[in-house]
């Protein structure tokens, strides 16, 4: 499915006609996307979708088969150092260094990020207050609970200030409280500081009804929309019950 919305300059990412493949596996079949500054896009589909093998193509960690990638306004096959430059990523998997202190993550963080010595510790300390972790610089991540170690991530994701954030799965393992928390912080990020954010899921109620949605199943993308729209135009209840009319399951199946 193409996306019928025209090019904007307020794109901090384009995707067009993404494909990828695992040997005679096809993961990604002419994806396309946009995320405009300061949206909230959710990339919601079924484990096994492509969600990660798209992630995973936009940062370059696989080579895509085919595509064009664009991180805000520059293009990643032709120009990869300024494209990474200008984004920040939480991956699924946990990441941080249990060993060091909440503040060491952050500061090693920044250095391999090409961040200045001296405005490091500050950018660090900063966005701690944002996540509501500043009294928390001194402590092993070992000691955090998964709900805190997930907003450090997205902290170090944020010390070089790109222009677009892609969260993988971020609230998987956690409990509803840690969930609500961390999407009310990354939704204000997107509305306070004009981050892009796309934001991959399986879960049906991290999707309020003015997001961005971005169906992918099977590798394509089926639908697109607003998430309210989408419920409308499929004459369902909720979300998960629209999402399985667009994939072709039964009512219950999502």
């Amino acid at each position: 499915m193409e996306d019928p919305t025209p090019p904007s300059s307020d794109d901090v990412l384009i995707v067009e006609g993404a494909r990828h493949s695992y040997g005679p596996r096809l993961a990604l079949d002419d994806v396309s996307l946009r995320v405009g500054a300061g949206r909230f896009v959710l990339l919601l589909g079924l484990n096994g979708a492509g969600k990660s093998t798209l992630f995973s193509t936009i940062c370059r960690l696989f080579t895509a088969g085919g595509g064009r990638f664009l991180i805000a306004g520059r293009d990643m096959a032709r120009d990869p150092q300024g494209a990474l430059g200008a984004l920040g990523v939480v991956f699924q998997a946990r990441t941080l260094d249990l060993d060091l202190s909440v503040m060491q993550n952050l500061v090693y963080a920044a250095a391999l990020n090409g961040v200045a010595p001296r405005l490091s510790k500050a950018r660090a300390v900063e966005l701690l207050q944002r996540v509501d972790l500043a009294d928390s610089a001194s402590r092993k991540v070992r000691d955090l609970s998964g709900g805190q170690a997930r907003r450090v991530e997205i902290a170090r994701a944020l010390l070089h200030e790109p222009r677009l954030l892609l969260l993988d799965e971020p609230t998987v393992g956690l409990d509803l409280k840690a969930r609500a928390a961390i999407l009310k912080h990354v939704r204000d990020l997107a509305r306070e500081r004009g981050v892009g954010v796309l934001w991959a899921t399986h879960l049906f109620d991290e999707a309020q009804a003015d997001d961005d949605v971005v169906i992918l199943h099977k590798g394509r993308v089926v639908g697109r929309g607003r998430a309210g729209e989408l419920i409308a135009s499929a004459c369902k209840a909720n979300l998960r019950d629209a999402f399985a009319s667009l994939v072709g399951l039964g009512e219950g199946e999502a």
